[in-house]
């Protein structure tokens, strides 16, 4: 499934790349076409992880482009975004999911906001943080006693106005 594409969230991803790197992108190409050959994808990377993409290629063919996007989505993940938030190297470069990529890069600032060593702009909604609960014997063995509208409700249930099959007719 494709979803489809939100000039603001590319926008807002967009924004978020420029005050990482500190230098303005040419908004003037479009959102795919910019993120294309993974070369400011690996820079923002860099900035994030000082070293982590050895080596970006800024000239070749597709293959030696496509290896830049392939060096980002493994820095993603090992920066902390999930494995299914992770766009695939076609879904940028064939552009088959481009609301995929955007998604990967909100993901990527979520995760930024829960990293004590960025410092960076926000990006999207923080990420929730462990919430663990205490319950004390007594209040578990209550629980035991709640049935849960999961199992549905018999208030208001009755058979009335119930047909089944063709009514009985009796003929003398």
């Amino acid at each position: 499934m494709v979803l489809k594409r939100d000039p603001q969230l590319e926008s807002q991803a967009l924004d978020w790349i420029e005050a990482n790197l500190g230098e303005p992108l040419d908004r003037k190409k479009p959102y795919d076409d910019l993120l294309k050959d993974g070369i400011i994808l690996c820079k923002l990377m860099n900035k994030l992880m000082p070293g982590c993409i050895k080596k970006i290629d800024t000239k070749g063919g597709g293959f030696a482009l496509m290896q830049n996007i392939e060096r980002f989505q493994a820095a993603a993940k090992q920066w902390g975004v999930p494995a299914n938030e992770v766009f695939q190297t076609v879904d940028l470069w064939e552009k088959k999911n481009i609301p995929q990529v955007t998604l990967c890069i909100h993901a990527m600032g979520r995760v930024a906001q829960t990293r004590p060593d960025y410092k960076g702009p926000i990006l999207g909604p923080k990420m929730a943080e462990k919430n663990e609960r205490q319950f004390t014997e007594a209040q578990l063995l209550e629980a035991k006693n709640t049935v849960s509208l999961q199992y549905g409700t018999n208030t208001g249930a009755n058979q009335s106005g119930i047909n089944m099959g063709k009514p009985r007719s009796i003929m003398d």
